[in-house]
């Protein structure tokens, strides 16, 4: 049987900065969508609620025993701290992107940076969990 990797589309909003976030998921494996994720997740800021959907798409693909994944986002700030790119300078992100990292270190994971307009899904999952 011929195996996909998972492509999942990532996404947090908030209402206000800070404000309630919530977390936008859409998981694929190859053209089948497999999973959506709409979750409220507290109170902070826009970047914050990125990661947070990051965190939610790993731990789910971990959970699924998924090992390639590839991640889209519509956070250039997210795609570029996970590469490197740029440094972690909040305090508050620290520690997300740590358990980013962490959760990272056992899969093959690649993030990249997409348009709104590609992220659609993601990003009405995730401005529902804020409105709900």
């Amino acid at each position: 049987m011929f195996s996909f990797m998972l492509i999942i589309y990532v996404d947090g909003a908030c209402s206000g900065n800070p404000g309630p976030m919530g977390i936008g998921v859409v998981i694929y494996k190859g053209r089948t969508n497999v999973m959506e994720v709409s979750e409220y997740v507290g109170e902070g800021t826009n970047n914050k609620a990125e990661y947070l959907a990051l965190i939610r798409a790993l731990e789910t693909a971990d959970k699924l025993n998924e090992k390639e994944i590839h991640i889209r986002t519509d956070s250039q700030l997210i795609e570029k701290q996970i590469s490197g790119e740029y440094r972690v300078k909040n305090a508050g992100l620290k520690p997300l992107k740590a358990k980013a990292d962490k959760l990272m270190k056992e899969m093959k994971v690649k993030v990249e940076h997409v348009s709104r307009e590609q992220n659609q899904r993601a990003d009405e999952l995730a401005k529902r969990a804020v409105s709900a």
